[in-house]
């Protein structure tokens, strides 16, 4: 090789090897994710099948919280709860259901959570949120109803793995729905039949809930033709993928989803007559979905795969990351969300929750369940950075109007049972300046006025606080001055906007040092936000601070905290440039922020923090107390005395995927997003991040930004990693495609290595990598599908590429290493012993099976291998097929070597015979391209055709081609393996053939093997003279199969480079047969080429 083709193989290696070894230190890190584990009594009753029904492999239970023992047949009479059936994922277990169903018994028990007054979150217009009905909907005292909570045991199949288990589950799970049902009728009977009370409704439906793969089986189930009507109403899945699998490697199961969602998203269309008149609402019409993901700790399944658009409809369903969701507020693993106490708390009351009071059942209304899942769930904080948004989240009240007649949308008041009022403060304070501090609970009130302090282009409030709504602050807008509301005009009605206060949530509070000392200012727990058109029609502003009782005849320590800032949004803009990012990789980032900055600051990044996390450090440089009366001992230590006075920082990041991220008490903390951005489908908002910080304007900030190469490393593979599976195979192909280029050129065959390296010539480098991304973006203007930025999009898919690159060339490396150490040892030891000559040998190798074998060695390695393909499994058939490559590429590569061992021997004698004191050793080597150099002149034969080849090089040509065959089909075979681990698993229960199209597959890529076995069946001449096109060459296959694998990667359906592989092998097998039929006509039936071969 040239200086300038290592460079290329040696930098793409480098690249490939650097970014995995980093994202796999960065993947083994501990996570922390805050969550506290839920503790449980459990016992599992089992649910036998009926008489005359034959017994499944699976299983069915009812849980039971408790300790004490119960009989099983007595506590199935009395089920009479809302049925919940849990469905267990991936080599999940059906005893997972215990932290679910133990807080649920115990939600039941104790009652809904404590009512509190800040703003909830209500359905966006897009959700139908303009018709709800539920806006005056409250938590009852008490729930009506409990939850029986069912699990399927599915023996810890692994559904991610194999598409026909995740049928077989499907059909279970409808079974299981079925059982349910029916059981609840059979214990209604037992207690009508023994006299008991049988009061109630018998349940029509079930609620499912999946974790992982089970919330996919769960919409599979739903859409099966078995199913009975509105056996299912509500879904509910936590990490579960919905768009398509985490690693689409097997064809069955990457069809298998297509199927389902395609399903979905004709089963909300409204059914049409022939001619287009209505015929029945939509079969799903009925049905509402939840996804709750894990968000960025979560490795297994990304927020992309477990969202729900262009499936289920906005007014079904929607995605909610933990990260997110009400009293949650954390990211975590995927194991992690079956037991994470704070999820599972929440999720208990609001499945609670959709119980109706009258009925004992749930609610029927899909608006009316969408709604409590919203108001359950959500946090109130706009599911965008536009603030302006928040005003679409609550509903106007009939007759309420400002001093202009306009409708005011506005919150509820607080209720009257809370033991206090503005009207008996102690005194009131008039602010004059545009940030209010509020340290200590004082009893007084404080009047803003908006034309002055609003004016100068501050016309935006924020109020950071810890204080409670309406029990620790009220506040109100007022269209003039007052004392109190009810020296108001009733035509001018003073407003309270006290519910309009957001929660967040908040870290852990700082200790008391001693009894009676200051502590820290504790972190803010409730943002409150207006807007110019909030506070139209009003004049003043009053913010309402409870007082505090004294003890000990003396004030408490200040553990209350607000601070209120008029702003202009745009002085708090600060745009953090992608450039400045890269730069942080290397070298710290710093930023200071001056006292009296904006309470609100936009951080702007030029790349998504769900692939460039950023390490956010701020620390606390000054506040004001330089310029106190305060002595100089006691002004020592800075950063302590400021804790005192400020409020710890808190960032507040969007994703339009992942939604909302709260970083509480930010001191440095790595601000990561799960977003997927420069993708095929990802919109160009995906590309950046906004961040919204809230420090104190009384403190001044030294910010760092820092980027970690090991982080960047991780998200890139954990976002990519579908893209860079579907490129290696794109990569091999390319790469067939050039030795097939160079046989129809008369040259020599080139290595794997070589062919792999002449594709990253710039040239070629364009139109194979470069040029499909134009042609998808292309086809996306055709489809009018949203495009992602295109600058980030060619980059992010040219260093995939490249990354399969260095990837398929240690693959290469390692695997022509051992082909050419064990073919060095094979020719050692025939050339030094002359093993393998024996008598016993010869006659077992003259045995008639053994003829049979050598005499149709292709015939025989078909048949083994499609056999064991379409009887037994996939992989076993192209293990078959694989042997076959290696063997082939042994042979080849021995006889090259006794060849070239033994002209290196002749050369050596003749050398022998020159006079004494000449130098005539001949030297022997050969590099990881293939290519032997020998230093001397004297070849084979020195009377061949200058055309013709040796019988060396054409061994060496021959094991190039299957040394690349074999290249392409180990990626298939190891493409199949999770599926070959997940049926090795269930042997002996009851296996099944193998897919209808992963065999297809499978013998598509088998004749591909068997059917261009040999460097001359690169081209094929077609016996139809009335065609135009005479011979078929297979560099130009390669080629389409390559764009169409590309394609396929940018899609993240790796799956689908089968079609093309299986539709080569398919052509090359017809084109075979018709050769034959045309050589048994005396016709040519191979392409030509120039030189011939020696033997």
């Amino acid at each position: 090789m040239q200086v300038g083709a290592k460079s290329r193989i040696g930098g793409v290696v480098i690249l490939a090897v650097w970014i995995g070894l980093a994202a796999l230190y960065g993947l083994l890190k501990p996570i922390s994710n805050g969550c506290v584990m839920t503790y449980m009594y459990p016992t599992y009753i089992p649910i036998s099948s009926p008489e005359g029904e034959s017994s499944t492999k699976y299983g069915l239970y009812l849980y039971h919280e408790g300790w004490k023992k119960i009989d099983f047949k007595e506590h199935l009479k009395k089920l009479s709860g809302i049925p919940v059936l849990f469905i267990p994922g991936n080599g999940g277990s059906y005893k997972q259901v215990r932290s679910l169903a133990a807080e649920s018994d115990r939600a039941y028990q104790g009652g809904p959570l404590e009512r509190t007054y800040y703003q909830e979150a209500f359905l966006s217009p897009e959700e139908g949120g303009l018709d709800a009905i539920v806006d005056d909907f409250w938590l009852p005292n008490q729930y009506s109803n409990r939850l029986d909570w069912f699990a399927v045991d599915l023996e810890g199949e692994h559904s991610a793995m194999d598409g026909s288990i995740l049928e077989e589950h499907t059909e279970y799970v409808v079974y299981a729905i079925h059982r349910i049902l029916d059981q609840y009728k059979e214990s209604y009977d037992a207690r009508e039949k023994e006299g008991a009370a049988a009061s109630g409704i018998l349940p029509k439906s079930v609620i499912l809930v999946g974790h992982s793969m089970g919330g996919f089986v769960a919409r599979a189930a739903i859409i099966h033709p078995h199913l009975r009507r509105s056996a299912v109403e509500t879904v509910l899945t936590l990490s579960s993928p919905h768009q398509s699998p985490p690693l689409a490697l097997q064809p069955s199961l990457g069809h298998y989803f297509a199927h389902v969602n395609n399903e979905w998203r004709t089963g909300y269309e409204v059914q049409t007559t022939q001619s287009g008149h209505y015929a029945a609402d939509p079969v799903l019409s009925r049905v509402v979905v939840i996804s709750i993901s894990g968000g960025y700790n979560d490795y297994q399944v990304r927020s992309k795969l477990e969202s729900l658009d262009g499936i289920v409809p906005p007014t079904h369903g929607f995605m909610i990351s933990s990260t997110g969701m009400r009293n949650v507020w954390l990211s975590m693993e995927h194991q992690a969300i079956l037991w994470c106490n704070q999820l599972v708390v929440q999720v208990s009351h609001t499945l609670l929750s959709l119980i109706d009071s009258n009925s004992g059942q749930p609610f029927p209304d899909t608006k009316r369940r969408m709604s409590i899942f919203s108001r359950m769930l959500r946090s109130a904080i706009p599911r965008s950075f536009n603030w302006a948004e928040q005003s679409r989240f609550s509903f106007p009240k009939k007759g309420l109007k400002d001093s202009n007649g306009s409708i005011i949308h506005a919150s509820t008041a607080c209720p009257s049972n809370v033991h206090w009022s503005e009207d008996g403060l102690e005194r009131d304070l008039y602010i004059k300046t545009t940030t209010i501090p509020v340290l200590a609970m004082d009893g007084r009130r404080r009047w803003l006025d908006i034309q002055k302090l609003g004016s100068h282009g501050k016309s935006h409030f924020m109020f950071v606080t810890n204080l409670a709504p309406c029990s620790g602050v009220r506040l109100h807008l007022w269209p003039e001055k007052g004392k109190s509301s009810s020296e108001i005009p009733s035509s001018n009605r003073v407003l309270e906007v006290t519910s309009r206060m957001v929660r967040i949530p908040s870290g852990p509070a700082p200790k008391q040092i001693e009894p009676g000392s200051q502590t820290e200012q504790p972190p803010p727990t409730a943002i409150f936000r207006l807007g110019p058109e909030d506070m139209h029609g009003f004049r003043f502003l009053t913010i309402s601070v409870a007082p505090r009782p004294t003890f000990s005849g003396r004030p408490p320590p200040a553990a209350s905290m607000a601070v209120g800032q008029f702003y202009n949004p745009g002085e708090g803009e600060l745009d953090i440039s992608s450039w400045l990012m890269l730069h942080s990789t290397y070298s710290h980032k710093e930023m200071f922020l001056k006292e009296d900055h904006p309470l609100a600051l936009n951080l702007s990044f030029g790349f998504s923090l769900g692939l460039v996390p950023v390490t956010l450090s701020l620390k606390t440089a000054g506040c004001g107390i330089k310029n106190s009366v305060l002595p100089d001992e006691e002004t020592g230590d800075v950063e302590k005395l400021c804790k005192l006075r400020c409020f710890p920082p808190v960032a507040l990041a969007w994703d339009d995927t992942s939604g909302l991220h709260v970083f509480p008490n930010l001191q440095s903390d790595t601000i990561v997003v799960d977003s997927s951005p420069a993708l095929w489908s990802s919109t160009p908002s995906s590309e950046k991040t906004n961040v919204l910080l809230l420090a104190n304007p009384h403190c001044s900030y030294k910010a760092t930004v820092d980027v970690s190469s090991t982080a960047v490393a991780s998200r890139f593979l954990l976002v990519y990693n579908s893209q860079i599976v579907g490129f290696s195979v794109v990569v091999v192909l390319f790469a067939l495609m050039r030795q097939a280029h160079s046989w129809d050129l008369d040259l020599p065959i080139p290595s794997m290595l070589t062919a792999v390296e002449m594709n990253l010539q710039p040239l070629p480098f364009f139109y194979l990598a470069i040029a499909p991304v134009l042609f998808s973006t292309f086809l996306s203007l055709l489809m009018s599908q949203p495009l992602p930025s295109f600058a980030s999009f060619t980059i992010v898919s040219v260093i995939c590429y490249l990354l399969a690159n260095g990837f398929i060339i240690v693959l290469i490396v390692i695997s022509q290493l051992v082909f050419y150490v064990t073919a060095v040892v094979h020719v050692f030891i025939k050339t030094r012993w002359q093993l393998g000559e024996g008598n016993g040998c010869l006659e077992f190798a003259s045995s008639k099976v053994l003829r049979i074998l050598r005499s149709n060695p292709f015939l025989v390695t078909a048949l083994a291998a499609i056999a064991l393909g379409c009887l037994v499994h996939p992989a076993l058939g192209l293990f078959v097929l694989l042997l076959s490559h290696a063997l082939c590429c042994h042979s080849a590569l021995s006889s090259f070597l006794t060849t070239s061992f033994r002209s290196h021997a002749r050369q050596k004698e003749v050398f022998d015979y020159r006079k004494e004191g000449s130098d005539g050793s001949g030297q022997l080597t050969f590099t990881l391209d293939g290519k032997f150099n020998q230093n001397s002149p004297l070849k084979e034969s020195s009377t061949n055709s200058p055309d013709s080849k040796s019988f060396s090089e054409t061994q060496l040509e021959l094991f190039h081609h299957r040394h690349g065959l074999l290249i392409l089909h180990l990626i298939a075979t190891l493409m199949f393996v999770p599926s070959l681990a997940a049926w090795l698993q269930r042997l002996g229960m009851g296996e099944s053939f193998p897919w209808f199209l992963d065999s297809v597959a499978v013998i598509g890529v088998i004749l591909h093997g068997i059917c261009n076995s040999k460097p001359e069946y690169n081209s094929f001449m077609l016996p139809f003279h009335w065609i135009s096109i005479q011979e078929v060459r297979l560099n130009f296959l390669y080629l389409v199969a390559g764009y169409y694998s590309y394609l396929s990667g940018l899609a993240l359906a790796p799956y689908r480079v089968f079609y093309v592989m299986a539709a080569i092998g398919f052509i090359s097998f017809i084109l075979r047969i018709l050769q034959r039929r045309n050589r048994d006509k005396g016709g040519i039936h191979f392409g030509s080429r120039k030189h011939s071969h020696r033997h």
